[in-house]
């Protein structure tokens, strides 16, 4: 009777899996949020005049200030110090002012005002295609140095849009390591794996939902409008919110029975940093992180357009079809995660993922045009089925990261920096979240330049014309380096002993 009294709520199966369900919705939502116009890009660009370059520039504003004002340091140093409670709560807000003003750019409350004015007047700095230097979402007017096109300047709600999207994304990172530390707090030396992969699988299916219903949700009435997508990923970013609310008062009480406190005793210093940084599995592990997403998220931002471009889809239909992405790296992660805590061989997963992301990309770069119809001609079927099983495979291959790197970190760096350890991966992910989504825009423009100067196509239509092929090349580059650590990875874990191919359930 005793034991059962004092038995921790995280000791109790069905509390900590509650906590888990709580975190999960959280980052559930703000996946939504953070792909809700990716579906809609070429809608975007009829009917608020996006180009290729503007949105690649917004996808990646989202990251801007994690990467050069260093703000997802600074969320993990908040997170080492204040805990996961006030640090969630204060993600949740962030979120949500990024989304609101995201939001209010591409309404048409925002066309004709003095704001808008204003953004149409100034952060018009030199067109990233002859400015190489240029690392800001902004841009003006710009010559292009090849065929000395003109380039058209940035459209003011894209410029708004991406200062919210940046606010976004400082909420939506901070909310990521905050969830990771969340659950190595309930579920050290459990189920800790299966946990992270579940919640990051259940987090992906954010991305099943926004790629079927923002299309849908756009074009809700007769006239389409962007606006009422993003609306309602803002609705969805206020229950998350609430749900951190609600994880709040969990986590408190967790704290009360062991007599932790969220501030902690021993304060995070810089120097441990540097426990971090000299740790050659860390670097391993934080580089093949930042490789493998940055194939992966910033495919996600323009993968709807690839499939109209090559298939001859409506954005409906495209949607509907790359939503089947995170399908199977929800069903296989649980148990990918279930392996790695009872039976280890984590580095192993970390070689097989990047194998099946160059298949893929590789496909869609050279199979799948193949099947691109004439401009009004039927659909290949063929088409849409080989795009289906490779975007199912593409989830597939993800799965393998999350039920395998994140619970990896622990055994990495010690307990009381992981939060900061967290942060750096995660900023060091950001560089190639910043970077990738513009790179995509800005190769796909000047891959297409005979398009976009083309007379004699109807400007609606140039959008679903794109050929994608290089800038998927790039992805696939990126895979084979991430697949070139994975095996780095794996002889360091032998090496140094690491335990990164050891079970986490440590056995009794």
């Amino acid at each position: 009777m005793s034991n059962q009294s004092t038995k921790l709520l995280r000791d109790i199966p069905a509390i900590r899996w509650t906590a888990l369900i709580l975190l999960a919705f959280a980052m559930f939502f703000s996946y939504i949020f953070m792909d809700i116009l990716s579906p809609i890009k070429s809608l975007l660009e009829s009917t608020k005049g996006w180009d290729s370059v503007s949105f690649g520039n917004y996808a990646g504003s989202e990251t801007f200030l994690n990467v050069f004002v260093f703000f997802l340091i600074f969320a993990g140093i908040i997170l080492d110090k204040m805990g996961v409670r006030f640090t969630a709560i204060l993600s949740g807000i962030v979120m949500l002012i990024g989304a609101a003003i995201n939001w209010y750019a591409v309404t048409e409350m925002f066309v004709g005002t003095g704001l808008e004015q204003w953004f149409i007047n100034h952060l018009n700095l030199p067109h990233p295609s002859n400015a190489w230097w240029n690392i800001t979402p902004f841009f003006g007017e710009g010559i292009h140095p090849v065929t000395g096109a003109i380039l058209k300047a940035m459209p003011a709600s894209a410029k708004l849009s991406a200062i919210g999207f940046m606010i976004f994304g400082c909420g939506v990172e901070m909310a990521g390591i905050t969830v990771s530390r969340g659950i190595v707090k309930w579920f050290k030396g459990k189920e800790m794996a299966l946990a992270m992969g579940s919640e990051m699988a259940f987090a992906r299916l954010g991305v099943f939902f926004v790629m079927a219903m923002s299309p849908w949700i756009a074009n809700l009435s007769g006239k389409p409008d962007v606006s009422r997508s993003v609306a309602f990923g803002l609705i969805l970013l206020l229950i998350a919110l609430i749900m951190f609310i609600v994880y709040f008062f969990m986590d408190k009480k967790l704290d009360a029975q062991t007599g932790e406190t969220e501030e902690k005793d021993d304060p995070f210093q810089i120097k441990d940093i540097g426990q971090i940084l000299t740790s050659s599995g860390f670097w391993v592990v934080a580089l093949l992180c930042v490789l493998y997403y940055s194939a992966i998220f910033p495919f996600q931002k323009y993968a709807v357009n690839m499939l109209e471009c090559n298939l001859g889809l409506t954005d409906k239909s495209a949607g509907l079809l790359f939503s089947s992405f995170p399908l199977l790296c929800a069903i296989i992660t649980p148990f990918l995660g279930n392996y790695i805590d009872k039976k280890g061989k984590a580095a192993t997963m970390l070689i097989f993922g990047p194998i099946l992301l160059i298949v893929c990309h590789l496909t869609f770069a050279f199979v799948l045009p193949v099947f691109k119809p004439e401009i009004g001609g039927p659909v290949s079927v063929s088409g849409v089925i080989l795009a289906a099983l490779t975007i199912t495979v593409l989830g597939a291959s993800f799965s393998l990261v999350p039920a395998s790197l994140w619970p990896s970190v622990p055994k990495l760096v010690n307990n009381k920096i992981i939060g900061s350890a967290y942060a750096l991966i995660f900023w060091i992910q950001n560089i190639g979240l910043w970077l990738f989504p513009m790179l995509y825009g800005r190769i796909l423009s000047s891959s297409n330049q005979d398009i976009i100067n083309d007379p004699n196509i109807e400007e609606k239509l140039k959008p679903v014309l794109y050929n994608h092929t290089n800038p998927l090349i790039m992805f696939a580059c990126l895979g084979i380096a991430a697949l070139i650590l994975g095996f780095i990875l794996k002889i360091l874990d032998k090496k140094k002993r690491l335990g990164l191919e050891l079970p986490n359930i440590k056995s009794k």
